[in-house]
């Protein structure tokens, strides 16, 4: 159920060396390019690096919560032409949290890397540093990277417990949500 596997997924940071397969990140891609997207506009764009030299520059893209990916196996960078929709964001969130969930099925571990608005430098932002080192057309945007692999640490799951239900309302902001 998908319940069980959201306990279960945590982000995923350290990874073993061997090598995605390619029916397994096929299987990622699928789940991506089924996401939904505002008025099927699909303004996502996906680019699959396993290249170690390439993702080891991706692992510099911004100061801080990027540099776990110089040891990931396979990096996919989250992009999308803006002129296709005015909700790209929103789009690409959806389709980088169907990756983080299909790896999770897999076995596979996974861990988010924000570009969108962080800076590489005090002259270049992350995205567009990204950009640059993928040849993203020059109206391409990059929303985000997605670190993938075989975990090499484990991560317990969420407990109900850990759950935030204070921060739920029922009919109205500060009615105690009852279940």
């Amino acid at each position: 159920m998908l319940i069980d596997l959201l306990r279960a997924r945590r982000s995923i940071r350290r990874f073993t060396p061997q090598a995605v397969e390619d029916e397994k990140i096929d299987t990622l891609l699928r789940a991506a390019l089924l996401s939904p997207s505002s008025k099927t506009t699909s303004p996502w764009y996906f680019v699959v690096v396993r290249d170690a030299q390439c993702i080891a520059q991706l692992a510099k893209a911004k100061p801080h919560g990027a540099t776990f990916l110089q040891n990931a196996p396979l990096a996919i960078a989250v992009c999308a032409d803006p002129d296709k929709s005015d909700v790209w964001v929103e789009d690409c969130s959806i389709a980088t949290l169907l990756l983080h969930l299909q790896a999770a099925e897999l076995g596979l571990g996974s861990c988010w890397v924000q570009l969108r608005l962080r800076p590489h430098s005090e002259r270049q932002s992350a995205s567009e540093y990204v950009a640059q080192l993928l040849d993203l057309p020059e109206n391409m945007q990059v929303l985000a990277l997605v670190g993938i692999g075989y975990p090499a640490e484990s991560k317990k799951g969420h407990e109900d417990a850990d759950l935030l239900f204070s921060q739920v309302s029922q009919e109205r902001f500060g009615q105690p949500w009852h279940s």
